[in-house]
Parts: structure tokens; sequence; C-alpha cells
């Protein structure tokens, strides 16, 4: 088949489709579809192969249903990659091996392809005392700073940079540094992160109380509720970023509470999981099931519905048989529950087919109809499965009253209480971001078109991006049925549009039928009141949502979708010419004296002075150890460049303080810098933040990094380094140099 716009074959190009050595592979998407239904096929008794292959496959054509990009890419492939998209690492312990052999199993899982999610609440708070060693605690920020670390060289199954979640329970003493973590430039880039936050809490804030901060049961000091809450709003309202998880509500209604506890959530918050989980994922494509669309009699067959829903439940409970796992206990967990997770894509497009706008009651109305037939059929059909190959090791009758299938009609708790449940939980919603523009840019999972016509930034395999023009489904498919009539307006809401209250109630009303939690974003205005923003929060967590994620444009976090400005108001045009040199300019030079390196690095940073202020203009790196003389040369053109043409430039420092070298980095100043690149990229935000205190600055001050002590292992920072044979040798790193 031909792809809906050209967007969709390049995503399908570099990230679902196989390639084999000998050039042989998938040709196109329909073969793709094929390979996908055979590997799935594999898990049937082999009369019912054939068979059960082309249902499989007709549930995918027309990516009616969607696997998860785990699937679509490893599933028959060969490869040592796991096909489920999500995990939660176990339980980290409090002492120095415990945590390192967490981050090990970490690296792993996402070396094969999987996300990861850690609850980092386990550990000790700064200054907590270390018995044995006379030492304090450096707490769980430091550690976490480790996996960040480590996240950045792992490439997750040769396609993507690995993804994590980190959370910390909002009583844990740390939690104030953890909410202003993403504060600091640089930090924690391959985390999201999120506050597990309790019942008690909520109580708490709604009483205005002080609020323990407490670990291993002792109270380390108190706070204001509302003066903790404040602070992690702000975090979110400036930056987007803690989410919140309400971790109480989350283990109520989790299915397998008689055998689990909820420990922390995935990278994007639909699946909430106990240690070792893990869970795959897959969509219904509810634009594509709509009939008649735009029509006054368009809806979705509840027999197509139904239909698609079991298949699906058989493709997904198939894909535990066939995936490998990264680690045995992840296997161990995935087997024991069988936990999958079904969900939709295409809402908000299948909902203009309908004539209901997004936010309003028709369109909670068609939601919560969808969905629960979804939720209903996905029982019905893990039941006739447990029938069928018996149910999953660790169900228990007493699921029957859990609140997700209490709610069940009493045909299909009949019919579980018959033959149990093949599958522990059923139903979650994921982002579908690239998998939706795969299926031609249906509206991602649940959330509202976010515009009908923008532009998408590609990343490119050298880390530059472009641009890609994408139109939505929902507005391609108007136009050919209704030609260059303009869409109705009041149908064709995108989410800049909505208001939070439209977000919040749609999520409310998907997340009563769905049994692990959804993965959404409400957006919010620019200039929404502070206090209107928080209490979005307060809003969600009494209308039912499990968590809750917003963005309101700021200028701290980037965007990987924009919009172009209206024709009306053109934004100015930047001017393309780079800033003439004066003949003169005042400036400051910086000495980094690196350990690996004979010669100190100077940095010489000069200043253009506008009537705005002072913003540097030029950047010079010298030094005499000609290895560095060629990049140094390419680097200071570039940044130079950068300089001249003006605007906010701290993204500079951000990104090389972000370079790490593979040879080790070092310790300057008590911290760890990754490479010297990065110790460059500190210098520059320093003199950043220099101009911005200084109106009339003093003469330029030459500025040394500490050098390591002379004892001291110049890769890793330790003490272990002794001369052994006319070499030093590190016993903690294996560093060695010779001479």
């Amino acid at each position: 088949m031909a792809f809906d716009n050209p967007l969709a074959g390049e995503i399908w190009a570099s990230k679902y489709r196989f390639q084999s050595p000998d050039g042989g592979g998938d040709a196109s998407v329909e073969e793709t579809w094929a390979r996908v239904a055979t590997a799935l096929a594999e898990a049937e008794p082999r009369p019912r192969r054939a068979a059960m292959r082309e249902r499989f496959l007709s549930a995918l054509q027309d990516f009616r249903f969607i696997p998860a990009g785990r699937v679509l890419a490893g599933a028959g492939a060969g490869r040592n990659v796991t096909l489920f998209n999500c995990f939660v690492m176990g339980e980290i312990p409090d002492d120095l091996p415990g945590i390192f052999a967490q981050v090990r199993e970490a690296a792993v899982t996402m070396q094969q392809g999987g996300g990861v999610g850690m609850d980092f609440s386990s550990i000790r708070p700064k200054g907590w005392p270390v018995r044995g060693v006379a030492a304090d605690a450096s707490g769980p920020l430091s550690f976490m700073d480790v996996w960040d670390s480590m996240c950045r060289t792992i490439m997750s199954a040769g396609q993507r940079r690995g993804a994590m979640m980190g959370c910390l329970r909002v009583e844990h003493p740390d939690i104030e540094a953890f909410i202003d973590a993403k504060r600091e430039p640089g930090r924690f880039r391959n985390f999201n992160l999120s506050v597990l936050v309790s019942d008690a809490f909520m109580a708490a804030l709604a009483r205005e109380e002080d609020w323990p901060l407490t670990f291993e049961g002792q109270v380390v000091r108190t706070v204001p509720a509302t003066e903790l809450w404040r602070r992690l709003m702000q975090g979110t309202y400036d930056a987007a970023e803690p989410g919140v998880i309400f971790i109480d509500r989350v283990n109520a209604q989790n299915n397998l509470a008689h055998c689990e506890t909820i420990l922390a959530s995935n990278p994007c918050g639909e699946q909430m999981l106990p240690a070792y989980g893990a869970c795959l994922l897959g969509s219904i494509n509810l634009a594509r099931l709509v009939e008649a669309p735009f029509e006054p009699g368009a809806h979705i067959p509840d027999a197509s519905l139904a239909e698609l829903t079991a298949t699906a439940v058989r493709m997904l409970d198939n894909v535990i048989d066939i995936s490998r796992f990264p680690l045995e206990a992840q296997a161990t967990e995935a087997r024991a529950k069988r936990r999958i997770g079904l969900g939709v894509t295409g809402l908000a497009d299948a909902l203009i087919f309908c004539g209901a706008t997004y936010g309003t009651d028709a369109a909670v109305t068609l939601t919560r109809q969808w969905l629960g037939a979804i939720k209903r059929e996905a029982y019905r059909a893990s039941a006739d499965l447990a029938r069928e190959r018996g149910p999953f090791p660790l169900y228990d009758p007493v699921m029957l009253d859990r609140p997700n299938l209490a709610t069940l009609d009493p045909e299909t708790r009949e019919q579980i209480r018959a033959h149990g449940l093949r599958n522990g939980c059923l139903t979650s919603i994921a982002p579908t971001g690239t998998t939706s523009l795969l299926a031609g840019n249906v509206s991602s999972g649940i959330e509202p078109v976010f515009a009908f016509a923008y532009s998408r930034k590609v990343r490119q395999a050298d880390g530059t991006t472009r641009e890609e023009p994408v139109e939505d489904y929902a507005l391609a498919a108007w136009k050919r049925l209704r030609g260059e009539t303009p869409p109705p307006a009041d149908l064709f809401v995108t989410a800049q549009t909505l208001t939070p209250a439209d977000h919040v109630r749609m999520q409310a009303a998907a997340q009563a039928e769905i049994d692990s939690s959804i993965s959404k974003t409400v957006n919010c205005p620019e200039h929404i009141a502070f206090e209107d923003f928080a209490a979005v929060y307060v809003e969600a967590y009494h209308a039912g949502c499990k968590g809750l994620t917003t963005y309101r444009p700021n200028s701290v976090t980037g965007s990987v979708l924009s919009v172009a400005p209206a024709e009306e108001e053109p934004a100015p045009a930047p001017d393309p010419q780079l800033s003439p040199r004066p003949e003169a300019l005042a400036g400051a030079t910086y000495k980094i004296a690196w350990p690996e390196s004979a010669h100190a690095v100077y940095v010489t940073i000069n200043d253009l002075e506008e009537p705005t202020g002072r913003r540097p203009f030029e950047i010079f790196v010298n030094s005499k150890n000609m290895e560095h003389y060629a990049w140094t040369l390419g680097l200071t053109r570039m940044i130079s460049a950068v300089f001249r043409r003006g605007g906010d430039v701290a993204f500079v420092a951000d990104e090389l303080k972000a370079v790490f070298d593979p040879r080790g980095g070092a310790w300057v100043g008590g911290r760890y810098v990754p490479s010297l690149l990065a110790a460059i990229g500190g210098v520059i935000e320093r003199h950043l933040e220099r101009d911005a205190a200084l109106s009339d600055p003093p003469p330029a001050p030459a500025v040394a990094v500490r050098p390591f002590a002379a004892a001291s292992c110049p890769r890793c920072g330790g003490f272990n380094l002794a001369r052994k044979e006319g070499c030093d040798t590190c016993g903690d790193c294996g560093y060695s140099k010779c001479g």
C-alpha cells in the first residue's frame, strides 16, 4: 500500500522495517504485517497456525490494530530484543552493591529495547548516616545521576535512546531537591520525573496541615503541605515536570492487588507496574473503524469493535510466549501474571468523524461507549483464552471483587467466574506517537488533535533535525470527501483551543474504563494563572485520574511539534546575517587544567555591549596541546556563529555539558565532569551568569579548574591509585598509564 504521507513511509523504513544483513527483509509494510502475523501465530497449536495467521493479518491490515513499536520491529526478525515496551525495575536496595546491580539491570533492559521506570524512594536521604564507613549518604539524586549517565550511552535496540522514569514518594526527605532537579541545566536529561503522591498528602493539603518528611519510619522534618504542593506545581508550571502519580489510587484499583504492590510507572506513565513488572502494548485504531464519516449516521459497528478486540487480546497474549526478556526476573513476572496493555489510538479523529467535539458531553458519551465495549470484549476474550489455555498462574477469584471487574456486566462476570482470566490486567492507553504517524497521522492515543497541519521535527542520524509538514488524518479525509468546503471550526478543535477542564474531563472518562493508566498531556495556555494551573491537578485527583502530566508553553522545555503562525499575523523573519564584529571587544579568559592534558586549555569569551546589556559574541579555545587543535578550531567557529546571531544561547552550554567522553571524565571542584567539552560548557555557563550579573564587569579573571590530587585517579577520581612496574594503575576502575 502507499503510505498516506511521506513521513509515514520514512518512519516505517527507519523504525519498523526489517532488513537482513544479506539485503532481504520487508519490501513493503504488507510484508511487515505478514512477518508479525506469522511470528505471533507460532504461539498457536500447529493445526491452527495458518488460520490464526490470516486472522491476525486481517487485524493488522489498514492499521486497524497497531501493535506497539517493539512488536512491529522485532516480531519474526530473529533479533535478540524484547517485544515488551516498558518495564519497572526491581526495588532498589539501600546499599552500594545493590544500587549498582540495579544500574546494570536497567542498562541490559534498555539495550534490548525496553524503557524503564524506577522508584528511588528506598535510597536513604542526603546526609543520612552510612554506618560502618563514618560517612553521610549522598542521597537518591546523586545515584540518579549515575543512571542518567548510563542511559546516555545506551542505544535502545540500535534505534532509539533509552527512556527512563524516575519516581520519588512525596514523603521522602529529599523530595524538594527532586522537584527542583531539572532546574539545573543538563541534569536528568534522560529521565521523566514523577512524584508519587499519596491520599494522605492530598488530605493534608485540603486541610492545610503540616506534612512529615520521613525515611524508614523516622520523621526528618515537617513542611506545610501547601508549600510543598506549591513547589511541585511551580516546577510543572515552569518546565512541565515533575508529573504526578496518585499512587494510592493506583494500588487500590489494581486488579492484582492480591499478589503485588505497584512500585513505579514506565517512562510514559500509562503502565503502573510492580518490581520487575513488564507490559506489552497495542492500540485499536478507532479512526479506521468509523463507518460513514461526517454523515449523520457515522458510527463504529459493535460487531467490528468486538471482533477486533478479541483478536488483539489473543495477539498480545501470544507475544508473551514468543518474546525474549532482558532479565529472568522480568520473564518470571510477565508469565506469572500475563499482563497486557490493549489501548486505542485515533480517538479524537473518530469523534470528529462522528460529529462529536472533543471535551463535550457527546464526546464523553462516545468515549465511554467505545472504551466500555473494548473493556467488556477484552475480558470476555481473556476468559475464553483461560478456558482454552488455562488462567494466568497467579489468578485468584478474589479479583472479581476488584473495582475494574466489579463493574463488568453479569454475563462477563459469570464467564470469568467459570473459567478465570488468561491475563491479570488488560487495558492501558499509550501515547502511540510514531505508530499513529505510521497509520496516516491519526490522532495519538486519546489526545485531541495537536494541530491539523503542522511541522514535525525529525531527528537525523547525525543528531541534527529537519522539519516535515504533516496533515491530520481527519482533515485529509474531509478534503477527500468535501473538497474545498471549509471544515466546521467548532468540530475541528485542537489541543491549544481546548480548556484544561476539557482535557481532564476526557482523561477521567477514559480512566473509568481502563485497568492500568493513561498517557496523556493536559495542555494549558501560556498565560494561565498559577493558581488556576495548580487547581487542574486537584480537579484531576477528584475526577478519578491516576496521574497527570501538563504542558504550558515556556522557555525551559522545547517541542517536537510546532504550528506555523497564522497568515494574517506572520512572525517577523529573523535577520539571517551575522552581526558585524566591532574593532575591539572586552571579555574574559578562563583556564581549564584538565588532568589528561599536559597543557592547560584557555577559553576566551568576548562580549558585545548593547543597549539591553552584554551578550557573548565570540569564543576562542587555545592550548599548546596540538591534539586538540582541529576540534577546538571547528568548535570555536561554530559556537561563535551561534553567538553572533544573538538570542538565547544558553542551550550551547547545556549541549556541551551533556557530552560524554568514553575514556572517562574527571572530578572537578568536587563534581564529576564527563568530558573536556563538558568543562568548556561549564565555562560558557558561568560566563553567561557573569554577563547577567555584572553591568560593569571587572578585569578578565583567570579561573582555574581544581586539578586532581596527586594520589587520585584521573578517570574515576578515586584514591586507589598505585605505582606498579612503572605504571600508575587504579584499583577501582582499571585506569593505567605508564611512563
